[in-house]
Order: structure tokens, then C-alpha cells, then sequence
């Protein structure tokens, strides 16, 4: 595993966000955004340790959502943070998203290659999927509300699943399984808030 402290993750000028068009919560207008922040002139893979607290760059996470079913009947993967997870910000916390730091160690001829293989390495590390699946990007999360968020930019993918057979790997992703739509959103208290804003913009009442 890549010691954090020398760890080069992939990032994206904050200011470059702003030109695109500036938001708080979710965009689901992946077509605006995406092309210019995998642009390989604004991508790059600077230290985790100087860019953690550094809000002038913005690490680009994929965040992964798991999803059986349709409509009412659907079906969510849900965990709870485990003390052995990497951000320790959101320790104890419920979370629908799987995800993390791209690395430059994800390799690819591009950053924009290394995002995509460490997007199904973070999977492949986080969970056990047993059944076919599709996935899709499906919005952007950016939240300068938080400190955790003013660093961190999520790129939301949806991972349609032919049956509810994800399970952990990580030992961290506690109290793991899938939940209905309307269990999850009865009571959004104790989820981080990536996952209530993605929950909110995909699966409210008015998504």
C-alpha cells in the first residue's frame, strides 16, 4: 500500500472549476465539466500531503454508488466508516460511495488513463461484486462547505448491478449491505455529506 505522506494523487485547479461554472452540491451536466477537468494541460499528480489542506487544487475521487433495482423497489450498498479508513474526517459515518485518491501510481499513458484504471482498482480493493453490472457517471459533487470537501471534487458514478451481490472487502466498510431507497432516505443524520448530497440530487423527491 502507498505511504500516504509520499503518495502523489491526481488534481485539477480549484480555478479551473470556476470558469467551467462555479457550484455548490451536485451537476449532473457531466458533458460541461468532465472534458476539461481530464484535460491532460489541467490534470496533474502533485504530493497528497502538500494538497490535503491546500484549497487552490482539487483532487478528482471517484465515487461509486451501487444499485439494485428499479424505482421504489430499488436497492443501495451502505456502510459505515470504519477508524481504518483512510480520511479520518469521516470516520463513523454512513456512506453509499465507494471511492478514493487517484494515484500516480495507477499509471496509464494520461491522467485522464489513470483515473479510469484507479477507479476500477478502488473498486476492485473496496468491495466484491458477484454479479454483472453497468457503470455510468451520472453528476459531479463539489461542497466548499466543509473542509474535507474544499480539496476534494467527486466525479459520481452509478454502478447497476443485475443483483443486489456486493459485499466488503475492506475490513473498514462495517455494517455493509443493501437497503431500500426509502429506509436510506428516512433519516440522512448520520451520513457524510457527499453521499446526502448525491442521495438528495439522485433519489429525492424531486430528482
Amino acid at each position: 500500500m502507498t505511504d500516504v505522506s509520499e503518495e502523489h494523487v491526481l488534481v485539477v485547479p480549484s480555478e479551473l472549476l470556476r470558469r467551467l461554472g462555479y457550484f455548490q452540491g451536485f451537476a449532473r451536466q457531466v458533458d460541461r465539466y468532465l472534458p476539461a477537468l481530464f484535460d491532460p494541460a489541467q490534470m496533474s499528480f502533485r504530493p497528497r500531503a502538500a494538497v490535503e489542506h491546500d484549497p487552490g487544487f482539487k483532487q478528482l475521487i471517484p465515487y461509486l454508488i451501487f444499485s439494485h433495482g428499479q424505482g421504489r423497489e430499488r436497492r443501495l450498498f451502505r456502510y459505515t466508516r470504519g477508524s481504518g479508513m483512510g480520511e479520518g474526517r469521516l470516520h463513523r459515518k454512513h456512506s453509499v460511495g465507494v471511492g478514493g485518491h487517484i494515484s500516480a501510481e495507477d499509471g496509464g499513458e494520461a491522467a485522464g488513463d489513470a483515473f479510469e484504471q484507479g477507479l476500477h482498482r478502488e473498486m476492485q480493493e473496496e468491495v466484491i461484486i458477484d454479479t454483472p453490472y453497468r457503470i455510468h457517471c451520472v453528476g459531479l459533487i463539489n461542497d466548499d462547505h466543509t473542509p474535507v470537501g474544499q480539496v476534494h471534487l467527486g466525479v459520481v458514478h452509478l454502478v447497476e448491478c443485475q443483483l443486489p451481490a456486493v459485499r466488503a472487502r475492506e475490513p473498514d466498510l462495517l455494517d455493509s449491505g443493501f437497503r431500500t431507497i426509502g429506509e436510506i432516505m428516512a433519516d440522512l443524520t448520520d451520513y457524510e455529506t457527499w453521499s446526502s448530497i448525491s442521495l438528495r440530487a439522485l433519489f429525492g423527491d424531486n430528482a
